[in-house]
Formats: structure tokens, sequence, C-alpha cells
């Protein structure tokens, strides 16, 4: 990967701007098929960063791309993933190379997947709490990063930019979207989840929970936006996790700690970045790059 010095947070083709830009991703409709376009812009706790992460886009795109084509029991939304291929003017666009796919429009299910083989996060308030997550009755005693008895699916909101995801009961979630609908993206949640979680193992790697969207194209059920990314996934090395401790990652669990030690109210404005936390989130995002490259039978 070229070395990038700045960070791209928004985009126009040929003079057109995005017809949607979610917290990270612009979109351009094309009538049957979607253009997404991954930027450098960075949220942490729901809220858009004015500072981006230079490259991150491209790293998001390869990681998920890698995933996508791994992922071979599962249909996802990719049509094309080389951007000189797509149709005119954003074949000619040079910021969209690397950073951008060509894919499927499907009907997005309103709806967070997250899978959790891990205490962590959000999850571990509301254990902390409940005894629960999500309406799941855990094993009391359970340690932040502790591993659980199994994986669970935890669903939660699909929030607007600048509002918070709400963790939601599978039987609250069956009411809103129906019960076989989300015990089909319950099974294909899990499976994904302990697909990556065995061969990230294999490299090192704790794949602590992870989030999936998915969308309804043709009556099926495809996966859709990112996939096992470090925006989407908590990545821990093996060798210095502990469980009770907060562990080492290789995502923007980075940035949410240096977050932590200020006295920002985790609403709009965001505050600026240093350059060091910049620096790191990118390095770390890189790290996990090589080693899902090495899972795919890559050279780093």
């Amino acid at each position: 990967m070229k070395e990038t010095t700045s960070a791209l947070t928004s985009i126009t083709v040929d003079g057109r701007r995005p017809d949607y830009s979610g917290k990270v991703r612009e979109i351009f409709d094309l009538g049957d098929s979607l253009i997404i376009v991954a930027t450098d812009r960075l949220s942490a706790f729901d809220v858009v960063f004015t500072d981006g992460i230079p490259g991150k886009g491209t790293i998001l795109t390869e990681i998920s791309n890698i995933w996508f084509s791994l992922l071979d029991f599962v249909e996802n939304h990719i049509i094309q993933t080389d951007a000189a291929k797509f149709p005119a003017p954003f074949s000619g666009s040079p910021e969209l190379s690397g950073r951008s796919v060509l894919v499927k429009k499907a009907k997005r299910v309103d709806l967070e997947c997250i899978v959790r083989g891990y205490i962590a996060g959000s999850g571990y308030k509301d254990y902390q709490k409940t005894g629960m997550i999500s309406g799941h009755k855990l094993p009391a005693g359970l340690k932040l990063a502790q591993r659980l008895p199994q994986p669970i699916f935890t669903p939660s909101t699909k929030a607007d930019i600048g509002q918070h995801d709400e963790n939601i009961t599978v039987p609250q979630a069956e009411d809103a979207l129906g019960a076989d609908l989300v015990r089909t993206l319950a099974d294909i949640s899990l499976s994904i989840y302990q697909f990556a979680h065995d061969r990230l193992l294999e490299r090192g790697v704790i794949l602590a929970d992870t989030k999936f969207e998915f969308g309804i194209f043709d009556g099926r059920i495809i996966l859709i936006d990112e996939a096992l990314t470090p925006d989407s996934s908590r990545f821990w090395p093996v060798d210095s996790y502990r469980a009770g401790e907060s562990p080492a990652s290789y995502d923007k669990q980075f940035v949410r700690d240096w977050l932590e030690t200020t006295d920002w109210d985790k609403r709009p404005p965001a505050p600026a970045l240093p350059p060091d936390i910049v620096a790191g989130t990118r390095d770390k995002y890189l790290e996990i790059l090589s080693i899902i490259r090495r899972i795919a039978g890559q050279t780093p």
C-alpha cells in the first residue's frame, strides 16, 4: 500500500455529490446498483470526527474484500472491486481506486447483527448492571474481556448519524422484523463469526466481537456494507490478552481508550485527535490488514 499523508474525508465525482453519506461511507446510487466509497473518516461513540485517519478507507475496503472472498458460504453484495471497471464517470476517478466497490442494490435490514464471543464494551456495561447482554442471562462473576461460554447474538438498532445504537433483545428484534428473518440472521452471523474467529486465532488474534449488516436482494439475504474490519470488530492479540484487563487491540478501541481519558461528553462536536493518536490508529489498522492478508494466503 502506498504511503498516504492526508485523509480523504469527502468526495465528489465529476461534480456529483454522493446520494447518501454514512458515518464513514459515501454512496452513489446508480439505479440498480450502488458505488460505496470508504472515506478516511473516523467515528467513535456514534460521533463522526473532523479528523480522518489517512488511508483508513483503503485499509477497510481491502479487509472487507478479503473476507467477502473467503466467506464463500454467504452471498454478499459485491459486483466489482476494480474501480477502473466501474461505469463512467466513476471509472475515471483516481480517488475511488482501492477504496470503493460496485455492489448490488439490496433492501437493507434495519438491524445491527452483533456477535459477541467475549465480554467487552457496551455488553460488559450492560452485564455489570443486569447480569445480561441483550436478554442473554450470563454466568455470574465474568471479568472484563473474559470469553463467554459460547458466542451470543446480540442485535442492536441501526441508528442515524449523531444517534446511538441501542442494544435490544432477540425477541424485540423478532417483534420488529419477524421471527424467521431474525433467526436466520442470527444463524448466519454466528456462522461467520465462528469461521473468522477460528482463522484469526490460528494467526494469534482473538476476534472478541463483530457486527454485520444484511440486505434482501431478489428475495435472498445477502451480506452488505463491510465485513470483519477494525471499524466493526474488536481484534485482540493473544500474546498480551488477560481476562480482567482491557486488552491491547488492532482496532479503534485505541481511539476510544484515549477519548475516555478526556473530558469529552461523547456528544458532537468531537475533540481534535492528537497526531500520535492518528498515527497509532493507522498503524493498528495496518497490522490487522497484514494478518488478514496472511489468512488469505497473500504476501504481507
